[in-house]
């Protein structure tokens, strides 16, 4: 919300060295966060001046342009002379007329400095400025002439302040719940909170007059609903007004500092009215209009062509106000341009209404139509305002448009009382840990707008009408810290009651994420939003269609689903640092995914009120409405893993380095890791693993096929893996520290002789068990595979290091523990010692 201080000052004091920073360090304080300062966008020499002589010249472009005399007065003249030299291409303006001139120097808004410039032969010293170019609306027929805007001052006078371009205004971030402060009425009565100033409300001076006469209806045919469609209606005629004059100055800059543009006086006096009190407003040319008014859902296949020139295709929830021919208007959002108010209109409609929230919300939204009105009314508006705003605006037409009053008119007033709520007096200085006394706790509410019954130890509050946000205890104990100042709550960490901390499968998850990171791996936050593709080429065995969860209203229509596999965003995540010159990654995720299955219906149980604690029992029931959703830990490998350096060349990531990275993740989870050959639609067949934790598979890991990283303009060689995290907790022990043995380690190598057939990991398993309890490390070290071995066969090399924790091993026992190791081999996979 901008506010222009000029504006403000007009319903609340403000001090004679008010500044922008002071006004924004009171509603800082008041909770309005700091958006930003607007100061005009004109600097002077900006001047007041009075056309001597105007010479029109033909030129060869078929052009006429003027030669003008300006007297600009005796402080702006130059060498004793204070007529200037100016081209000027209008024509709607004769000699004696007085002008906005812009003299070298000055920068008008765009920025668009001035300076003396040769021009159609002749030294053009200056400009003569038109409305649009000073920034006060789109008049684009001429010059701006002071006479049209009923001012006559003398030559020479400085034109800034004398047009209101030196006004300045503050800029707040206003949250959801507080949509009155969309308004100058709402910010300056917050501006009264924060420094004591005196508040005058602009709606309590405007009298409203009784009108009558215009038929309005509302029928609502939706499904019923907590609240009413149309709180209130009021509409009020204004005859004979002349749509060509002239919005006033002081009004266009202001509504073009607080961000609205200038487009005509009509417009203006509505938007003007919505700026000031909240309430906005929709007039209509009463000519366009046929028969009354009836606030309505809207038909199926009805449309409605709205202002901005968009035919748009109605929904039968839409709120549409209606005459007897159709739609006249979108309720809430955007007027139809069949009635718009133009040049021609001489009789006006006006309109103040206050909608459901939630239904104009809706529609802003279904449209993607947001405007300045959707905007207050989702937040919600006083419905006490709409006869005071109607008033108003009829009140400016008959001042600027020479309108008169008319009686015809309506008053609709279905609104109902805000709710009261009960207060336990103690209860701000229970839960903000401030001593509020009572009379502060009451002169708070009071200062809000709320009125207050003392009932010794329980306030009876009821909030006021422009306050919809106060509906319960909590939300009066706020307004009561944030009048009295924030700066009185105690910055006291609470103690942590004892006997909690992280349960088994959170601290295990750390321990897994730590170790990744203290590996080198970065960890990364994918979107879980991913296409059927995505879905079927990743989550599924077999790269089919899969069971999957579809988003009813998904932010990207290309990506409706929610993920069964963290490898597609892991994959996007290097794409889109691939595409920045960041190669070399190493990358790891850890997150739920979503498993449907096929034929469950899944999210049917009612979800209950907020506002009360739901039972084990309805908790159960709504965990059981929803799909599979367990955390999987997905990592990802592409370009080197060692750089290229002095001595060294450049080591390319590889399935390897994914398998290395799975291992100490799930070591850290108190398990081992097997692998065996595998496969996958998406990863490259023979260079696939099949990850299992006993003889559970919990994964999978490979390289992506090369024709899938061309697609993603990856390279070539892309390592992927992904376990099923919370299967890896389960199946987990808690890991505790292992004491370093002070005796030495016997090591020794056996190389096996075994069929193709035979899976590594299925070998190395039955090594460590042969082994027996002296073993303390078992790994592969070589597959060879060439001449001296039989044909069909291959030799697996191990390493096997023993060590006992109470002596030191001789040769023998290394050995029998060796021995031990083959035998078990031999029997499970006939695997024989290589000469």
């Amino acid at each position: 919300m901008r506010v222009p201080l000029s504006w403000l000052g007009e319903h609340v004091e403000l001090p004679s060295d008010v500044t922008l920073e002071s006004v924004h360090a009171a509603l800082v304080s008041v909770g309005f966060e700091e958006e930003a300062v607007h100061v005009g966008d004109v600097t002077g020499p900006l001047v007041v001046g009075q056309v001597l002589e105007v010479t029109p010249e033909p030129q060869k472009n078929g052009k006429t342009i003027n030669w003008c005399r300006v007297a600009v007065g005796p402080d702006h003249a130059t060498r004793d002379d204070d007529v200037r030299g100016i081209v000027c291409g209008a024509h709607n303006f004769v000699v004696g007329d007085k002008v906005v001139v812009s003299l070298p120097g000055a920068v008008l808004p765009g920025p668009f400095p001035i300076a003396a410039r040769k021009t159609y032969g002749h030294v053009s010293d200056g400009m003569i400025a038109s409305s649009r170019e000073l920034g006060l609306g789109d008049e684009h027929d001429g010059i701006l002439l002071l006479s049209s805007l009923g001012l006559d001052p003398v030559v020479g006078t400085d034109a800034i302040p004398l047009l209101g371009l030196d006004d300045a205004a503050v800029e707040i971030n206003v949250t959801p719940d507080r949509g009155y402060a969309f308004s100058i009425r709402g910010v300056a009565r917050e501006y009264s909170h924060a420094t004591g100033a005196t508040f005058t409300d602009p709606a309590t001076t405007v009298s409203p007059v009784e009108a009558s006469g215009f038929s309005v209806s509302v029928v609502d045919e939706a499904p019923v609903r907590d609240r009413a469609a149309v709180a209130t209606f009021v509409t009020r005629v204004v005859r004979g007004v002349d749509a060509g004059r002239p919005t006033p100055t002081w009004m266009s800059s202001r509504l073009r500092l607080a961000g609205v543009r200038s487009i005509s006086l009509l417009v203006d006096v509505t938007n003007y009215v919505m700026l000031e009190l909240g309430q906005p407003i929709h007039g209509y040319d009463l000519s366009a209009v046929t028969g009354g008014l009836t606030v309505r859902r809207a038909a199926p296949g009805e449309t409605l062509e709205t202002l901005d020139g968009q035919v748009r295709t109605l929904h039968r929830e839409d709120l549409v106000i209606a005459d007897e021919t159709g739609p006249v208007g979108l309720a809430g959002v955007m007027g139809g341009a069949r009635t718009e108010m133009g040049g021609s209109t001489t009789d006006v409609l006006v309109e103040a209404a206050t909608f459901d929230p939630v239904s104009i919300a809706r529609t802003a939204r279904r449209h993607k139509l947001p405007s300045e009105a959707s905007r207050r009314f989702e937040r919600g508006v006083d419905p006490a305002v709409s006869a005071p705003a109607a008033q108003r605006v009829v009140d400016l037409l008959v001042e600027l448009a020479g309108g008169t009053a008319d009686e015809l008119g309506s008053v609709l007033d279905e609104s109902v009382a805000p709710a009261a709520v009960e207060l336990a007096v103690d209860r701000p200085a229970r839960l903000m840990g401030v001593a509020y006394d009572r009379a502060e706790v009451v002169d708070s509410l009071t200062a809000v707008g709320a009125s207050v019954v003392d009932q010794g130890d329980v306030l009876v509050v009821t909030p006021p009408t422009w306050r919809p946000d106060l509906v319960d205890p909590a939300s009066l104990v706020e307004e009561v810290a944030r009048i009295t100042g924030y700066d009185r709550i105690p910055s006291v960490l609470p103690v942590a009651p004892p006997g909690r901390g992280l349960t088994r499968e959170q601290r295990l998850r750390r321990q897994v994420s730590s170790s990744l990171a203290a590996a080198g791996l970065v960890e990364v936050a994918a979107y879980p939003f991913v296409t059927p593709a995505q879905n079927s080429a990743f989550g599924s065995a077999d790269g089919q269609a899969v069971p999957a969860v579809t988003l009813a209203n998904p932010l990207d229509t290309a990506a409706p689903q929610l993920r069964r596999s963290l490898l597609p965003g892991l994959l996007d995540v290097a794409r889109r640092n691939a595409s920045r010159g960041l190669v070399d990654l190493a990358l790891f995720e850890t997150g739920t995914v979503f498993l449907p299955e096929a034929g469950v219906r899944y999210g049917t149980a009612e979800v209950p009120a907020g506002a009360a604690r739901p039972t084990d029992d309805v908790l159960a029931e709504l965990a059981a409405s929803l799909p599979p959703q367990p955390r999987h830990l997905g990592v990802l490998a592409l370009g080197a893993a060692v750089d290229r350096q002095p001595g060294q060349a450049a080591v390319a990531a590889s399935l390897a380095d994914v398998l290395d990275a799975l291992r100490v993740a799930v070591r850290a989870a108190g398990v081992e890791l097997t692998v065996r050959q595998g496969s996958h639609p998406s990863l490259h067949p023979g260079r696939t693993a099949e990850l299992l934790v006993g003889d559970e598979r919990v994964g999978v890991a490979g390289e992506l096929l090369p024709t899938v990283a061309a697609e993603l303009d990856l390279p070539r060689v892309v390592a992927v893996g992904e376990v099923d995290l919370d299967r890896v907790l389960a199946l987990g022990v808690d890991v505790a520290p292992r004491p370093i043995s002070a005796y030495p380690a016997a090591t020794q190598d056996v190389s096996l002789v075994v069929d193709l057939d035979v899976s590594a990991g299925d070998l190395l398993a039955a090594v460590r068990e042969g082994a027996g309890s002296l073993l303390e490390s078992v790994r592969l070290v070589d597959d060879y595979r060439g001449a001296g071995l039989p044909d069909g066969t291959k030799s697996l090399t191990f390493a096997l290091r023993f060590r006992a924790d109470d002596r030191t091993l001789t040769a023998a026992e290394a050995t029998e523990a060796k021995q031990g190791a083959v035998r078990l081999a031999s029997e499970r996979s006939g695997a024989a010692l290589r000469d």
